[in-house]
């Protein structure tokens, strides 16, 4: 039997009034905290955290306005 061992990261959906995505987010607990990174959604749709792995991604039906 195989064991996947890979932690489950969680996956934060969210509205295109909350962009810029940054993690970690204000939901995270205080000691699993990292440094602050931006990440960049609006050109696929999600992005991963390189630090812990948390995934972002748009609501479905959002749309990012072009500036």
């Amino acid at each position: 039997m195989i064991v996947d061992k890979k932690p489950k990261h969680e996956c934060v959906e969210l509205k295109a009034s909350q962009l810029p995505a940054y993690c970690p987010n204000s939901a995270m607990p205080v000691w699993s905290t990292h440094p602050k990174v931006f990440l960049d959604i609006t050109k696929t749709g999600s992005a991963v955290c390189p630090y812990c792995g948390t995934s972002y991604q748009l609501k479905p039906g959002e749309k990012v306005s072009a500036h």
